[in-house]
């Protein structure tokens, strides 16, 4: 299930995405949607990469690795965020009319999912501080790719619970909504990595995304 980012969010999230130095790596002149497609053939979800990048890198000031890798984890961040709200609201309901299983299953997720966005914040944070340059890249790249890999792990700890084909309305829609958040994950994983590939070398990269 694809959701659409509200225009309110862009204007609020761009200038936090854009506004930190850093250095640009020289890539050719190509139409925005087209670089964005390349470097998205390197994820596992190409389709919702392309889909959720090309709302902000719509111009070639965005075409550098860089760009991306920043844009695509405050889009993972985002909907971690909104997924976990609407989890809050799941288990407010379903505790106001009698304590169940559902209850405690979705609990377990949003606990689950809060982890998740405490982990993507902290990434954003360090990857702020390895581009200021500020301590040894290899500590802020490692950082970083652990605490991605751990909010995916959170989001599938949560779909564990979600399993089988036949589920109610209220369980597919969190499913589906954790599995969006988990993809977000995975394509910025995917997308950080090459961009420490090009600017440090591939053995800098840690947990290489398949």
């Amino acid at each position: 299930m694809t959701t659409h980012l509200p225009i309110p969010f862009l204007i609020l999230l761009l200038p936090t995405l854009l506004s930190a130095p850093f250095p640009v790596l020289s890539v050719e002149p190509v139409p925005p949607k087209s670089y964005i497609e390349k470097q998205c053939d390197a994820t596992r979800y190409p389709t919702l990469c392309v889909q959720c990048l090309s709302t902000f890198a719509n111009s070639t000031a965005h075409q550098t690795p860089e760009h991306l890798a920043r844009i695509a984890l405050s889009v993972s961040l985002y909907r971690a965020r909104v997924t976990r709200s609407f989890l809050i609201k799941v288990v407010q309901e379903l505790k106001s009319l009698r304590p169940s299983r559902e209850h405690l299953v979705v609990q377990d997720c949003l606990e689950q999912l809060a982890d998740g966005v405490n982990q993507l914040s902290r990434s954003i944070l360090e990857l702020r501080g390895l581009w200021r340059g500020r301590g040894e890249a290899y500590w802020h790249v490692r950082n970083i790719e652990s605490w991605i890999s751990a909010a995916q792990t959170d989001a599938y700890t949560c779909l564990d619970e979600f399993r089988g084909k036949k589920m109610s309305k209220l369980r597919a829609t969190i499913k589906a909504k954790v599995m969006n958040v988990a993809e977000t994950a995975s394509n910025a994983l995917a997308l950080f990595q090459r961009f420490v590939a090009a600017r440090y070398g591939a053995g800098l990269v840690f947990n290489r995304h398949p």
